[in-house]
């Protein structure tokens, strides 16, 4: 990036890769039969700024946008998003009302759910099956007696059934057997709600894997995530698409220092300097959500290199192995980015802690501060 570097650590989060991303989405699942799209902007965005990555996602032609909480959904509404928004994951006591109010889908999994939100009446709201997750949604043994009583309920005027989804559990391999079984119960769901008199405006199944890898899971409309944030979905196993990572974390080093052959750096000295050397400090630790488990595992990118960081990551900072430079205090640092100039990504990250590219930017921020640039607007990720 070529704006100056804040004084300790920021979030910069480019939100014209946001709608660059969205556009690419909406050609991949373009077709004979139109596939609506919805981006996903729950946990804040995945970590990138959740109203604002909602409007960029509208901007680039977002038909839907999807969270998990109603308090999710008032924050989009209360920040002027008016168009559709479902939300899927209530708990006994959740204010229905307050989304009904704001013209927010809701999502029942259960008839007690049900019968809870048609109390509040005129909802809008979608049925969720589990169709091999065992995780939300209605287990195939209910889903007769939940489609039943929806459609009861239609009939009485006090709900309209809008929508029939569910999730699939491993739509990142794509020869994992569960993936088919996964799409053949959802087909009898919804020839079983057919039979129960429900006409559902949208069914849908494909996150953002399965809807870039298995076109027949792609329905009526995809929930797509972490590729709209210009993560690949499915490492290794999607084909390029040209997606661009949103996010970037730098910060500045503190210092740099020398230190002697033997010498061990940070808690518990898990790693000695097999030479002499020199270390930078870096302001940001797990208190910001840099993953303890990068310590001797990942690397940030400094003055140009990349560079190891060595020993335990802190709650306030981490320490990166300088080979022998010494770049001065102010220096740049990035943990991660695009990688367009060769600095580690998120993807990278991943690997480094054996975890997923959502985690390590869903989880990034505590005292960091975030920023929004927009680089189609100002070249080089200029603040607007």
């Amino acid at each position: 990036m070529s704006d100056p570097v804040p004084p300790r650590a920021e979030i910069v989060v480019d939100l014209a890769a946001v709608r660059h991303n969205v556009r690419v989405l909406k050609d991949v699942v373009a077709g004979a039969a139109p596939v609506q799209l919805m981006v996903v902007v729950k946990a804040d965005g995945y970590g990138h700024g959740m109203v604002e990555v909602a409007a960029a996602a509208r901007a680039a032609g977002a038909d839907w946008l999807g969270v998990a909480t109603i308090d999710e959904a008032l924050a989009l509404r209360a920040a002027g998003d008016r168009g559709p928004l479902l939300c899927w994951l209530s708990a006994p006591g959740d204010d229905f009302a307050a989304a009904v109010a704001a013209d927010v889908e809701v999502t029942a999994y259960s008839e007690e759910e049900l019968e809870e939100i048609a109390a509040v009446g005129g909802a809008r709201v979608q049925l969720k099956v589990d169709t091999g997750l065992s995780r939300g949604g209605a287990p195939r043994r209910l889903w007769h007696d939940l489609f039943a009583v929806a459609s009861d309920l239609e009939r009485e005027g006090r709900i309209t059934v809008t929508g029939i989804w569910s999730h699939l559990a491993a739509s990142d391999e794509p020869d994992h057997p569960a993936n088919d079984a996964q799409e053949e119960a959802f087909r009898d769901a919804l020839a079983l709600a057919a039979s129960a008199g429900l006409e559902p405006g949208v069914r849908h199944l494909a996150n953002s894997a399965a809807a870039v890898l298995r076109p027949s899971a792609r329905f009526d409309l995809v929930r797509c995530g972490i590729a709209a944030y210009g993560l690949d979905p499915a490492p290794g196993a999607s084909p390029p698409l040209g997606l661009r990572p949103a996010m970037t974390v730098r910060a500045r080093l503190v210092m740099s220092k020398e230190i002697a052959a033997g010498d061990g750096v940070s808690y518990g000295h898990t790693w000695r300097a097999d030479e002499d050397t020199t270390v930078g400090l870096v302001p940001a630790g797990y208190g910001e959500g840099v993953p303890r488990a990068a310590g001797n595992t990942a690397e940030a990118w400094v003055d140009g290199v990349r560079r190891p960081i060595r020993g335990r990551v802190c709650m306030d900072q981490l320490v990166v192995d300088l080979g022998g430079e010494l770049p001065p205090p102010g220096t740049e640092v990035v943990l991660f980015g695009p990688g367009d100039l060769g600095e580690p990504t998120a993807q990278d990250w991943a690997e480094a802690v054996d975890t997923i590219n959502y985690e390590i930017v869903t989880r990034i921020g505590g005292r960091l501060s975030r920023r929004h640039v927009d680089s189609d607007v100002t070249p080089g990720g200029h603040a607007r």
